[in-house]
């Protein structure tokens, strides 16, 4: 999925600063959500070649993709919400508003935002909803490929602190060994506590 397909259609209706935007962390145990959203180029010379859904690459394809993404890139920006947050509002809701900030914070302002998915954002900016946009959709899915290494990165800060969780190689989700430890020890900060209730006797981790 090199080619920017949607992007250029859309350029061809005027719209000349078309935003990728997708999400990362709606399913784990604990961590932030982290939301990217992208403006890419779309001549030929400055074409990422082998952007897809980041889930189908290998960590150090995605990361080697997120750096020529962020060289090549008009302009990007990522976002996190946190545990806390998802826990007060819900995870549909936090990831909306992770998508929100995220296009916010775009140094060029985008005139049009393509989502992945099927959810609508509380924004002003044209939008369209596409399922599956990430591994169809080229500035979607430079947009997964930054957040899932960003967030990547920050799980692997949080296994330091909280060893316990093993977090460096489940990232947050929901793993045999990462239950087994919420049995033993509780929740950390950066648990989500409506997402622990099967697993979690109440205590919290000192």
């Amino acid at each position: 999925m090199d080619i920017p397909t949607w992007e250029r259609e859309l350029a061809e209706q005027g719209y000349h600063a078309v935003c990728g935007v997708d999400e990362v962390g709606r399913g784990p145990l604990a961590g932030p959500v982290v939301c990217a959203a992208v403006i890419m180029p779309l001549d030929e010379a400055h074409l990422v070649k082998g952007v897809d859904d980041s889930k189908k690459l290998s960590a150090k394809k995605r990361e080697q993709l997120a750096e020529e993404i962020k060289k090549t890139a008009r302009a990007y920006a990522i976002a996190e919400v946190d545990a806390e947050t998802v826990d007060r509002i819900n995870i549909l809701q936090a990831t909306r508003l992770c998508m929100k900030q995220a296009i916010q914070s775009l140094q060029v302002p985008a005139d049009m935002v393509l989502v992945d998915g099927n959810m609508t954002l509380d924004i002003t900016i044209p939008q369209r909803s596409i399922v599956k946009g990430d591994a169809n959709v080229y500035s979607i899915g430079a947009a997964s490929i930054l957040a899932k290494v960003y967030r990547d990165a920050l799980m692997k800060q949080f296994a330091e602190v909280y060893p316990e969780y093993a977090f460096a190689s489940n990232v947050g989700y929901g793993t045999k060994e990462h239950i087994q430890a919420i049995r033993e020890v509780g929740i950390c900060k950066i648990h989500r506590k409506t997402f622990v209730k099967n697993y979690w006797d109440g205590r919290e981790r000192p």
